[in-house]
Formats: C-alpha cells, sequence, structure tokens
C-alpha cells in the first residue's frame, strides 16, 4: 500500500476500467497531483483489450496478453481499487453507491464502464444466450465450450446473433480455434456447423461496400450460414426463433448485436440518449452534472455522434485525463474533437486481417502482422510498468484555481492547512471527536445481553458481563495496512484477529478497536474510518462479537487491530491448545498459504491482480466453522496460521505437545501465484525472522531446494487452521470441511514419536 506524502485534499472516483480509463490511470501513476487521491471502481482485476479478443478466442494470444491487470496498475498510480458493482448514484452528497459495500465519496466522476447487451428486448435471451459483454463471462461460457467440443465427439452448432464487425469477426475467429483443436485430436472439423443472424440485408453495414464482399467471400469458403433479414425474436433453450418464422437449433447462441447503457444509469437523473448511453459534451462532462464526466462506448457526445469501436475509447483516454487533472484545480477544461474517420482492423481469425476507413479497404497476412504491432504496442504500455523517478512538485494547497493548484472552499483551506502542519503527539494525535462522533453514529454493533456497557455509551469503558460456567479468553491483533481498500482491510483485520478466539475453541463476545488513520480533510478521514470500520463491523457482527469500543489516532499509515474477548465452558478439557497433539495423528490445514510473498509482490508489480484477489478472498472466510469442525472430529491441538508462518506454529505445537512431525511439501495447499513468487526470490520482510526455525528440520539441507520450502517460512494474514486431528477420523474431518466452504483443506502430514534429535519434524516432497 502505497502513503501519500500529502493529506488528500480531493478524490477523484473511476467507476470502471475500459479503455478511457487505463489511460486515465496510467497518466496519473506518470505524473500525480500531491493531494489528489485516485479510485477506481471495477467488477473485474482485469479489463480485457477488446481489439485483441478475437486474437484471444481464436488462440494466437494467452489470457494474460489480452488483459490489462487493473491491479497492478493500480499500485503503479497509487490509486485504490474498489472490486466492487455500482449500482447508483448519489448525486445530492457526491457519493458513488456499491451493491456490496458503503457508498464511495466522490469530488470529481468519471464513468467509463462500456456498453451493457440488451438481451432484454428478446424473449429468452437473457436466459438461453450468452453476451460478449461483459467478458468476463462471455470467456468462462467460451473455455466451457471449447473444453465441450474437445471431449464430446459430435456435431456442434454455434449460432452468433449480430453481424457487425464484432460479430463477424468473433464467429471466424471461434471456428477458426475449434476446427483446428478437432484436427488435434484427429477429429473431422465439419463436426462444427455456424449460423450469423442479422437483421440487415448486409453484413458489416458501416462498412463499405468492398470490406463486405471482402467478408461475405470468407464465410461462404468456410461454410458459415448467413441468414439476412433474420432478426431473433425469440430464444429458448437450444433454439431460436428468427422474424421470418424460421427455426435453428444451436448448442450454443452467442449475441453480439448493438448495446445499450447499464440500467441502474436510468436512475441518475444524468441526460441519456435513446440507447440509454450518457450525454457529453466537448469536454467529456456530463450534460446534465459538469463534477461527472464519461467516456467510451458508455458515453454519447451530443456533438459528434461516434460509432462504438474500441478506437475511440482508447483515443478518449488523454483529454479525458487532461480534463479531469484540469477539473480538480479548478482550471478552465478544453474541448476533445474526435477525427472524423477512423481505420478498422479487422481480423479473419486465421492470422489474415482486413483494413477498413471510409471508402477503402484493402487485406493480407501483412494487415495481421500490422494489427499485431499495433496491438502489442498498446498493450506494453500497460503491462511494462517501471517506478517512475521523476514526479510531480507538490500542489499548493490555496483557494485559488490557477493551474498546478488544488482549488479549496476557505473552510477547507484552513482545514488543509491544519492536516499539513506538524502534527501533535500524545493524546494530541488522536482523531478529532466530532470525526470519530460521525463516523461511528453510523455503526451499528451487534446487540448482547452480556454488555452493560459499550460503544453507544458515553463512559471511560465497556463493561462485559462472564456468564456462570464459563472462562474469559483474551487476545490482541495490530498491524498496518497492505492493501489500498479500507473496507476489505477492515473486513480482514477482524477476521485475522478472531482466529486465535476460534483457534481455542471459543466464541467471540466483545471487541475493542486500535485504529490509526493518515491525517487530512476532516471528510477523508472520516470516510477512512467509516469504510475501514464498516468491513470490521461486518466480519464482528457476523461472530456475534460486540463492538464495545476502542482508539482512534493520526499516524503515517492506515492500521487497525482488535483486542477480543472471547467466552469458552470453565473446564480445561474444553479447551483447544497447542500442546495436545499425540503420535498417529493427521496433520490439517484448512486453507492455502502465500498471502506473505504475494503482498510483497503486489507491491512491486509483480503479482497478477487475480492472484491478490483469490488471496483477499481467502483471507475473509472466517475460521470460525472450521474450529467447530475440528473440534466435533476430536481434534487434539490447533492454531491459526499467522505471522510466524507455516513450520513456526507447527513448531509451537511439537515441542510443547512432546512429538515430532512429518510434513508433505508436495501437499500444501497454495494460493494462486505463490510458488511463482517465491521462485523468483520475491519474500515478505518477516521471511528472514522465520527461516532461523529451519533449525527445527532434521533434513532441511536435502529439502532446500524443493520449490515449496522458502512457503514454510511464508507469513500469514487472517490464514487457516492447522490442527492434529486421530486418524481414524481424518478422512471424515476433511470431507466435513470442505463441505463447510474450506475447499483447499487437505492432510499436509502426521505426527510421529519424538526422537531423539534435536530437529523434530521432517520434510518429504
Amino acid at each position: 500500500m502505497q502513503t501519500p506524502e500529502q493529506p488528500i485534499l480531493r478524490d477523484i472516483v473511476l467507476v470502471g476500467g475500459g479503455h478511457s480509463h487505463v489511460g486515465v490511470i496510467k497518466s496519473f501513476g506518470m505524473q500525480p497531483i500531491p493531494g489528489v487521491r485516485l479510485t477506481v471502481i471495477c467488477t473485474d482485476m482485469h479489463t480485457p483489450y477488446s481489439g485483441m479478443l478475437p486474437g484471444y478466442v481464436a488462440g494466437h494470444y494467452d489470457y494474460d496478453e489480452v488483459h490489462i491487470d487493473l491491479s497492478r496498475l493500480a499500485v503503479f498510480a497509487g490509486a485504490r481499487l474498489y472490486r466492487d458493482e455500482v449500482i447508483g448514484l448519489d448525486r445530492a452528497n457526491r457519493k458513488v453507491l456499491c451493491r456490496n459495500r458503503p457508498p464511495v465519496p466522490y469530488d470529481v466522476l468519471s464513468i467509463n464502464t462500456g456498453s451493457t447487451p440488451q438481451l432484454h428486448n428478446v424473449p429468452g435471451a437473457a436466459d438461453n444466450a450468452i453476451a460478449v459483454k461483459p467478458i468476463t463471462r462471455f470467456n468462462a461460457r467460451w473455455l466451457a465450450l471449447l473444453n465441450r467440443v474437445q471431449h464430446h465427439p459430435g456435431t456442434t452448432t454455434v449460432a452468433v446473433v449480430g453481424a457487425g464487425a464484432g460479430g463477424v469477426e468473433l464467429l471466424l475467429a471461434m471456428q477458426y480455434r475449434l476446427r483446428q483443436e478437432l484436427r488435434t485430436l484427429g477429429r473431422n472439423p465439419d463436426e462444427l456447423v455456424f449460423h450469423l443472424f442479422t437483421n440487415n440485408a448486409n453484413i458489416l453495414p458501416t462498412h463499405n461496400a468492398r470490406v463486405r464482399r471482402t467478408f461475405d467471400a470468407v464465410l461462404a469458403a468456410r461454410g458459415v450460414q448467413v441468414h439476412r433479414h433474420a432478426a431473433v425474436t425469440q430464444v429458448s433453450p437450444g433454439r431460436l426463433q428468427t422474424s421470418t418464422g424460421q427455426t435453428i437449433d444451436a448448442d450454443e447462441i452467442v449475441w453480439v448485436t448493438r448495446a445499450g447503457g447499464a440500467a441502474w444509469l436510468k436512475d441518475t437523473g444524468l441526460a441519456l440518449d435513446a440507447n440509454g448511453f450518457i450525454q457529453v459534451t466537448d469536454t467529456l462532462q456530463t450534460v446534465t452534472d459538469p463534477g461527472i464526466f464519461a467516456a467510451g462506448d458508455i458515453a454519447s457526445m451530443v456533438n459528434h455522434p461516434l460509432e462504438k469501436a474500441g478506437v475511440f475509447a482508447v483515443r478518449q483516454g488523454p483529454p479525458l485525463a487532461h480534463n479531469l487533472r484540469l477539473s480538480v484545480q479548478g482550471a478552465p477544461l478544453k474541448p476533445y474533437h474526435p477525427q472524423r474517420s477512423w481505420l478498422a482492423l479487422i481480423s479473419t481469425g486465421d492470422r489474415y486481417a482486413v483494413a477498413s476507413r471510409g471508402w477503402l479497404g484493402f487485406s493480407g497476412a501483412w494487415v495481421w502482422r500490422w494489427k499485431d504491432w499495433i496491438d502489442r504496442g498498446f498493450m506494453r504500455k500497460f503491462q511494462d510498468l517501471a517506478p517512475m523517478e521523476a514526479r510531480a512538485t507538490p500542489a499548493q494547497v490555496a483557494p485559488g484555481g490557477a493551474p498546478g493548484t488544488v482549488q479549496l472552499t476557505s473552510e477547507e483551506s484552513l482545514q488543509a492547512i491544519s492536516a499539513i502542519a506538524m502534527r501533535c503527539g500524545g493524546c494530541g494525535a488522536k482523531v478529532g471527536a466530532t470525526v470519530l462522533s460521525r463516523a461511528l453514529s453510523q455503526l451499528h454493533p451487534v446487540p448482547r445481553d452480556d454488555v452493560l456497557i459499550g460503544l453507544a455509551d458515553p463512559d471511560d469503558a465497556a463493561v462485559v458481563r462472564v456468564p456462570p460456567g464459563k472462562a474469559m479468553v483474551h487476545s490482541v491483533d495490530f498491524f498496518r495496512s497492505f492493501i489500498d481498500d479500507p473496507y476489505l482491510f477492515g473486513k480482514v483485520a477482524a477476521n485475522h484477529a478472531l482466529g486465535d478466539i476460534w483457534a481455542m475453541g471459543a466464541q467471540a463476545q466483545s471487541a475493542t478497536a486500535i485504529a490509526t488513520v493518515p491525517a487530512g480533510l476532516e471528510s477523508k478521514v472520516e470516510d477512512v474510518l467509516f469504510q475501514m470500520m464498516t468491513g470490521a463491523l461486518e466480519v464482528l457482527n457476523d461472530a456475534n462479537c460486540a463492538l464495545v469500543g476502542g482508539h482512534t489516532g493520526e499516524g503515517r499509515e492506515l492500521a487497525l487491530g482488535f483486542a477480543i474477548n472471547g467466552l469458552i465452558d470453565d473446564d480445561p478439557a474444553q479447551i483447544l491448545r497447542k500442546n495436545g497433539m499425540h503420535p498417529g495423528d493427521v496433520l490439517i490445514l484448512t486453507k492455502p498459504i502465500g498471502t506473505g510473498t504475494l503482498f510483497a509482490a503486489h507491491a512491486r508489480l509483480a503479482a497478477k491482480g487475480r492472484w491478490i484477489d483469490a488471496a483477499l478472498q481467502s483471507m475473509v472466510v472466517s475460521n470460525q466453522k472450521g474450529a467447530q469442525t475440528l473440534r466435533q472430529f476430536g481434534a487434539t491441538a490447533c492454531t491459526d496460521l499467522t505471522g510466524f508462518g507455516l513450520l513456526g506454529h507447527l513448531v509451537e505445537m511439537t515441542r510443547p505437545s512432546g512429538v515430532d512431525a512429518e510434513l508433505d511439501l508436495g501437499a500444501l495447499p497454495l494460493l494462486d501465484g505463490a510458488q511463482e513468487c517465491v521462485g523468483k526470490g520475491i519474500v515478505s520482510s518477516l521471511q528472514s525472522a522465520n527461516v532461523r526455525l529451519r533449525r527445527a528440520l532434521s533434513n532441511q539441507q536435502a529439502m532446500v531446494s524443493h520449490p515449496r520450502y522458502p512457503l514454510l517460512f511464508d507469513p500469514q494474514t487472517a490464514g487457516g487452521l492447522l490442527a492434529s486431528v486421530p486418524a481414524d477420523r481424518a478422512d471424515a474431518c476433511i470431507a466435513a470441511l470442505r463441505a463447510q466452504g474450506y475447499v483447499h483443506t487437505v492432510a499436509i502430514g502426521r505426527i510421529l514419536a519424538q526422537g531423539d534429535a534435536l530437529a523434530s519434524i521432517t520434510l518429504r516432497g
């Protein structure tokens, strides 16, 4: 997580990760404006480059070659990336409404979400056809089709609805790839049947006659059945019907017709065109609200009607970035005038392409090579990300609007001066009472009868009752943020803190928070605190753990921790401890490991966004049900994996238990990308301290070259449970844990009787 040197004064929020916005993010990474923060809200970690998608489908490129890694790009730019779906705007309060997280405040907003398929216009299409957008959903369906064709002999019929350039290009790419797969398998490529449907007389209706004739000839030569004047009027499972009354059976129906704006835009009050796209002026500001911008397919320029083509979205990136800078600095904006004609390079699937511009049209294999060179050059801009040495000079905090300054109101100027001034220590470093009370007033801890005085009370401390027959379990955890999403960080921090309680077989009762937030304008500090504590409170409430108080202070970095109180039966035999292992027990791990190396790589721009996303999804999985299941199956010892890594926590269990252990490196469940990252020598800063425990390994010299060996020392955040279970119950316990949602649960070793050697743990591959 990058910490800005200057308090945040303005927030630019980007909704969507389209071609225009990736240009904006790169621009701000190259030349940031101190005091201005970028936040990107997107449903996916990877955004596809539309120009290369047909090449990916045809098999000419792999996934990473055609996708821009938004997570990595955001780290480069120092931007916050929130993975969520936008469902609306609160324009009165300048907030973006999301499906799964608190509203996100903005000072300036930009929308670049692309277009949305309008399948609801045709009965049955939404349920029985797959739209090309969103690409993530289409990709999953495409991979499933590819697998089905490979493994199930017989005829496969594919119908593509929409004969514009996108539909024709995609059909030819799919056909080429599937036929190649069948040839490789020694099967007849003619098992494949393709249909193309258009409600026009011509395919590619926006292109010239020469280009249309070229593609007519290609489709005919490849046996594609083209249905003209054949609007699809109904879709049912495996079948579609046209306006001519024709019925066609199809195993896969792909929808590539003209799309429209997302449904949520209708309730924003923004002016939309007939297709639901946002109307914008020449400055790319919406005609309704000058504080909101739009670009790419979702934008409709009132003075320059444009085709929905990726070339325009790409070219709108620089002027959009420039105007966002001017807007946040209070300077006059500059108009953007798109070109009148543009060059389209349309591939035919087989490393051959057709060029189309106005009346001009030419084709050849060399055109495809030209297109490939252009596309790869565009992608390199977002793949070759090196830290930039030259940064923008600090913005002046002034109420004026000259370029290079951030314009503030008089009240904001006073707040900014206060935020930038030398900060007090001691109790003077507390977050202001007004900010704190506003943020906390929106939080609603779970009520518990045994909490006598809690968060809502003005008293100096919380008071909780210990029920008769119960004992109190105490634990505390605290760490700085490693991600730029305070809401998600709050969830991880709370989940991590609760881990010790679950591992001992207790139930959480109450939590006291301690938080550190960077100084800044009151509104910015309040929002960060609210976002972070909302995420944490969702986890605590889920655990029936009441947040009863805490302390919040200013600091350079965002950090959060909790002191947790738990309850357990007042019977030592009921406490699940680390020292109960017995020879013959099976060692079980409930979650994959690798968070330390992955987030070290993330900070160095060396991790893929999907790896980080998967790691975060693992971190927010609670260990509560897992601990309950382990107790049901008679676990003899248990702990949660955290900073000491797998080996460190295993040593904490074997030594007091008086046993040895055998660990199977090949069985370890790993997070995606973890082995790749340690293979490059990327490790957590805590790794070196953990490596000192290698003396506990009896055969470490023989196993040190194993690719998974470094992961024994990898510190974990909100890791899984490590437990020993009697051998006769291990298989049933693993099955039960997987059924509870711990799908990576495996046996990773066994417990042995203690030997004579000082080293107590043996590795095998």
